[in-house]
């Protein structure tokens, strides 16, 4: 019976906010000015039609398919595992190199058919190709002075494959990203590419001179926030990743059967607009630590 209320409620408030919006808009249109009223009445209808119709869609579609099962909220820190060829792994894992392999292809796809054929004028997907590395040895020879050319070849790969991690997520599987394990890889792997590149810029008892610097006192003060370093940088990344999924999972719950379209938005940012925020700091933090080391 609450079903048929709701259907009827969703009607009048459809056709009522629609006749009202339309007695509105006539009304200023053939005003001089419209007031500051009339501007809040066709808001106001506007939102009643756009809810009424919201409210209807929504409950046509549960009659057509049936209601959907209400799911209990649950949220994991730890991703689901899955059996693979007798072996229990994380679903993440799988994840992520099902990413790595369409990476690979669409290299292998690039060396096969561009960059055979490249041209003095570049068009279509060298001309991409060719805005993309610009855009990031650019970047990190104006973040990490020095080594920025060597640096990247890295830092494209970092960022395609978190970027991959932000595509992976809209078609309904968890980001590798939200894992802490895979951040906490990628974040060590920079903390090795900075000592190494500290090293080799400055020699050992530079590296350790510039730990020391200015005082000698700040020496273990300075190897604590060196070691800090991979972990600030992998819980940086887990953290906004999984806090973006938490927040996913809670508008579903919240919505319910009315989980239609809203998500969807939302999913936007969530799922495709933060990754990318993310995975543009990642690269940021690991080249001026870089920076940082080398000077």
């Amino acid at each position: 019976m609450s079903d048929n209320y709701t259907i009827i409620i969703s009607i009048l408030a459809l056709v009522g906010g629609y006749v009202w919006r339309r007695r509105v808009v006539a009304v200023i249109a053939g005003a001089e000015k419209p007031t500051k009223g009339q501007k809040r009445n066709r808001t106001l209808a506007t939102l009643v039609t756009v809810i009424g119709g919201y409210l209807l869609l929504t409950k046509l579609i549960e009659l057509v398919f049936g209601p959907q099962e209400a799911k209990p909220l649950e949220v994991a820190i730890a991703p689901e595992r899955v059996e693979l060829f007798g072996h229990s792994v994380s679903s993440t894992v799988v994840t992520s190199w099902v990413i790595i392999a369409v990476l690979v292809v669409i290299a292998i796809l690039l060396r096969v058919f561009v960059l055979t054929r490249l041209k003095d004028t570049p068009r279509g997907a060298q001309n991409v190709l060719e805005l993309m590395i610009e855009t990031v040895t650019s970047y990190t020879k104006s973040s990490a002075h020095g080594v920025g050319e060597f640096m990247a070849s890295y830092i494209f790969t970092v960022a395609i494959f978190l970027v991959g991690c932000a595509c992976a997520e809209p078609f309904g599987v968890r980001t590798p990203s939200s894992d802490i394990t895979l951040t906490g890889a990628l974040a060590i792997l920079t903390f090795f590419i900075i000592n190494y590149y500290g090293i080799k810029v400055k020699g050992v008892g530079g590296r350790i001179k510039s730990l020391a610097s200015p005082t000698p006192v700040v020496f273990p003060i300075r190897i604590v926030t060196d070691l800090a370093v991979p972990v600030s940088l992998a819980s940086r990344l887990f953290g906004n990743m999984l806090g973006g999924l938490v927040v996913m999972d809670l508008l579903y719950s919240a919505l319910g059967g009315y989980a239609l379209g809203i998500p969807s938005v939302a999913g936007l940012y969530f799922n495709v607009f933060h990754p990318l925020i993310q995975a543009f700091i990642f690269v940021t933090l690991t080249l001026t630590f870089i920076n940082e080391a080398t000077e």
